[in-house]
Parts: structure tokens; sequence; C-alpha cells
């Protein structure tokens, strides 16, 4: 095994000695670009990620308006109304009840998503303060 290993060195030093031995690096000009392609990547990401959780948010806000709107005619306007209510209203009321609260659980994580993404995008505008968002002509 220990004669592979020779070998292997021996390998490795005479195809570097054959190399040029000049340190070449790229230009600056390239350099640019790539740290650009880099930082747009990274940009492209955080404005998609934003773009699809706000169209999520105003889905499910709609989603959840509709849910009060449904419970509410089922809820009927009397004042005693929840003694006389079917049971299959109150079952109805359930079902309103659950989806209403699991929306607005979710309407309140994707806030918190969205601030976090606009901080992030905003730091990385101010971090890279040359980088120009591609504009959108309409």
């Amino acid at each position: 095994m220990f004669q592979l290993f020779l070998r292997a060195r021996a390998h490795n030093l005479l195809n570097f000695r054959r190399q040029d031995k000049g340190f070449k690096a790229r230009s600056i000009e390239r350099d640019a670009e790539t740290d650009r392609a880099r930082i747009d990547a990274v940009m492209t990401a955080i404005d998609n990620a934003l773009q699809e959780a706000e169209r999520e948010q105003t889905g499910l806000n709609r989603r959840v308006e509709d849910a009060l709107a449904r419970a509410s005619v089922t809820f009927g306007n009397g004042t005693d109304e929840y003694l006389e209510r079917e049971p299959l209203d109150n079952h109805h009321q359930d079902i309103f009840a659950a989806d209403i609260s699991n929306g607005q659980r979710r309407l309140k994580e994707l806030a918190s998503t969205i601030a976090h993404l606009k901080f992030v995008k905003a730091a990385m505008l101010t971090r890279f303060s040359d980088f120009k968002l591609p504009r959108l002509d309409s």
C-alpha cells in the first residue's frame, strides 16, 4: 500500500512539473459578472418566495372571509338562536369555527414570513447597494 502512495505522489509531481507554473486569474469583469449572477440568484429566490407568500395570503384571506360569511348565515340572528339551533347547524358551525381558526392561524404565520422576507430583501439591497433590481416594463 505504501508503494501505491509513493507511485501516486510521483505521478502528481511529474504532472505538476509538466504544467505551466504561472498563476492565472480571471478578469475583473468576469469576477464581477460571477458575483452579480450569484446576487441575482439570491434576490430572485427571495422575490419569488415573497410573491408566493403574498399570493397565498391574499387567497387565504378571501377564503377565511368567505367562511366567516357562510358561518354568519348558519348562525342566525335571534338572541336565543343557540338554544333552538338544529344539530346539523351546530355541526356546520363547528366545521366553520375550525376552518376559520386554522385560516387565521396561517394568516398570522404568513404575515410573519412576509415580514421576514421583506427584511432579508432589504438587508440584501443594503449590503449590495450597487445591485439593481430588474424592472418589469408593462
